[in-house]
């Protein structure tokens, strides 16, 4: 028997337990999911539900903490604009998982996939969404939803966990990632009022269909911090950007970086300063966590084609980020 036999057999009766009263818990079956968690699709009483669960044998903590991401979403639910998954039901055992509502929709980043697998109006349409969405989600204030005891994580505790992530991969990894930080730190901006951050927003980690958010999801590293970390995330993703991973330079139809914050700025009603360096940030970021993610990867090469691509594009972008701060 294997560890996912056992894995989704335990959760079928521990989700079972929870529900109890009559209702049946189907068969659970292993969905596509990120790396900090494991995602399942069952049934609860005739109706499709996601398990979201941690690592078995790893603490449940940080990004693997599944029960602190049911906490935002509830918190989220019903606010005006913004779109997540309803949480159903949880359970805090040993690996704690949770229920959610399956939410129909498609899971594309237009930039990574092949070119092609969307429409450009689709594109277009979806990512212009994605930005009120954004914008929705910052005009919450995170005292009158619930959130007000969370730290508050600031642009240069942003730098210092990327930071700790290179100091952990092969030097062949890192580049001149010192001297970016130092230098990130050394010209850090006046900080906006915190805000509910997704963390990785894109449109990758969110279902669409007919050109609108369905629902936002992932939210692995989400944080109260400062709104434009999100902002120049997005903005990255776009052709304009020309993401090191991009298996080709043809547009998908993405709107411009200025069209992107443009109606970002309209949504909101106020001016995002500093954006550069919020955009190197983005670039120190990219790179750690790239530099993990290939880490890992090693363990059993060849390396996915994406991460193949983005591996002598690491130096690259750092080398970018210091320009903008310089």
């Amino acid at each position: 028997m294997t560890e996912t036999t056992i894995l989704v057999g335990d959760l079928r009766a521990r989700a079972q337990r929870v529900v109890d009263d009559g209702v049946v818990v189907g068969p659970v079956a292993p969905l596509t999911g990120g790396a900090s968690s494991l995602t399942f699709l069952t049934e609860v009483g005739g109706d499709r539900v996601v398990l979201k669960a941690a690592p078995p044998g790893l603490p449940a903590v940080r990004n693997r903490d599944v029960l602190r991401q049911g906490v935002l979403m509830r918190a989220l639910a019903g606010r005006p604009g913004v779109v997540v998954p309803e949480v159903l039901f949880e359970d805090a055992g040993a690996p704690p998982f949770l229920a959610m509502s399956f939410v129909p929709g498609e899971c594309v980043e237009p930039v990574l996939a092949d070119r092609g697998a969307l429409p450009a109006a689709e594109v277009r349409a979806r990512y212009l969404d994605a930005v009120r969405v954004l914008a929705a989600l910052h005009e919450l204030h995170p005292a009158e939803i619930g959130l007000g005891h969370e730290p508050v994580v600031s642009p240069q505790a942003e730098i210092d966990r990327w930071t700790r992530a290179f100091e952990t991969v092969p030097a062949d990894l890192q580049g001149d990632y010192l001297r970016c930080a130092r230098r990130l730190s050394e010209t850090l901006p006046p900080p906006l009022p915190p805000v509910v951050t997704h963390g990785d927003y894109r449109l990758g980690n969110t279902l669409c269909a007919d050109g609108r958010l369905t629902a936002v999801i992932d939210w692995e590293i989400w944080a109260i911090g400062d709104p434009r970390v999100d902002v120049t995330w997005l903005a990255f993703f776009t052709d304009e950007a020309q993401h090191p991973a991009a298996p080709s330079p043809d547009p998908t139809g993405t709107p411009s970086v200025a069209e992107l914050l443009d109606a970002y700025t309209e949504a909101r009603g106020q001016a995002q300063p500093d954006l550069d360096w919020f955009r190197a940030l983005t670039k120190y970021k990219e790179a750690a966590a790239t530099a993990l993610l290939i880490k890992r990867g090693r363990r059993s090469a060849p390396l996915p084609d994406s991460l193949a691509r983005m591996e002598p594009a690491l130096p690259r972008l750092l080398d970018e980020a210091l320009t903008l701060v310089h």
